[in-house]
């Protein structure tokens, strides 16, 4: 049966620099089309966590060679990422759609998403962007008063905040497109975080948000039958890497707190994942989040592989 899917991306369905998206992109589409292809209507987010931090240290680096240039905000960052990200994504999945035959049109929304302003979060950096470091490298990031993190084991990154997000800006153009049969790319890096001041205007926030979580309100508001969220393994694991590792089929919500409790998913990793899958599958009967890797999106679905989430 046709289902309405939002599809959160992961870093590594994108690369880590301009070279390496061009050609993932490409995988990556196949497997969007693959779903697209079987009459699933389908929105796509996506993470930005090294273009983000790329862009800005570039942007950081031309201000100071060049103080004419004035720094550019995390939000204006943010927005850059979408831009160039986006332009790639959509014409893989515009030119994968025309080899097999489909005439979709496909588009990427420039997305602000609201957050609190008073939210915890900004006072507590915990996001990491940009590309890994040495501890070493990271010492020095930190004395020049950047936050820093280590990132699940895999190395030293640079952090930002990241606020929950409470309400998507252009969620109708975002529908009135979907509703229209195309091809969206929405919420892009968690969407450029914003808050308002005054009646109408939106001011950026220094912040990147977790895109798991912006790809779940994301979700709620199109009444997403199902939402996938793509990571570097098949499936959600407890005791991961250790001798008694178990990999898991299918989680309820008291069973994902339960591990949670337990310190069995790892911060800023596969934590905010099953979080954001949790509030998904409690957010309306019959809603199902699925975790998986994505060349296994199209066997997920199918309830094949993956991890579920549902009640």
């Amino acid at each position: 049966m046709a289902k309405r899917i939002v599809i959160a991306l992961g870093g590594n369905a994108l690369g880590k620099n301009l070279p390496e998206q061009m050609a993932a992109v490409r995988h990556t589409a196949r497997a969007i089309v693959d779903l697209i292809e079987e009459g699933h209507q389908v929105v796509v987010a996506h993470g930005n966590g090294p273009q983000v931090g790329m862009i800005n240290t570039a942007m950081t680096t031309l201000s100071r060679e060049d103080p004419s240039h004035p720094m550019a905000p995390m939000s204006v960052c943010t927005a850059m990422s979408q831009g160039y990200i986006g332009y790639d994504l959509q014409n893989a999945l515009r030119e994968e759609l025309l080899d097999r035959g489909i005439h979709k049109p496909t588009a990427t929304i420039l997305t602000q998403v609201e957050v609190d302003p008073e939210d915890p979060a900004f006072q507590h950096p915990s996001k990491p962007i940009g590309t890994f470091m040495t501890e070493a490298e990271a010492e020095e990031m930190r004395r020049r008063g950047n936050a820093v993190m280590e990132d699940a084991g895999r190395g030293w990154r640079r952090c930002v905040a990241s606020p929950l997000p409470k309400a998507i800006v252009e969620i109708e153009t975002i529908r009135a497109l979907m509703d229209a049969g195309q091809v969206v790319i929405a919420c892009g890096g968690g969407g450029i975080p914003v808050f308002r001041t005054g009646a109408h205007h939106l001011k950026g926030a220094g912040a990147v948000i977790d895109k798991d979580f912006a790809s779940e309100l994301l979700a709620e508001a199109l009444d997403a039958d199902a939402l996938i969220i793509l990571t570097a393994v098949e499936k959600v694991a407890i005791d991961f890497g250790k001798p008694g590792q178990k990999w898991l089929d299918h989680l309820t919500p008291a069973q994902a707190r339960q591990y949670e409790a337990e310190g069995q998913f790892a911060p800023g990793s596969m934590l905010p994942k099953v979080q954001a899958a949790v509030k998904f599958a409690e957010s309306k009967p019959g809603r199902t989040a699925l975790i998986t890797l994505l060349e296994k999106a199209k066997d997920g679905i199918a309830g094949r592989t993956g991890t579920a989430v549902s009640l």
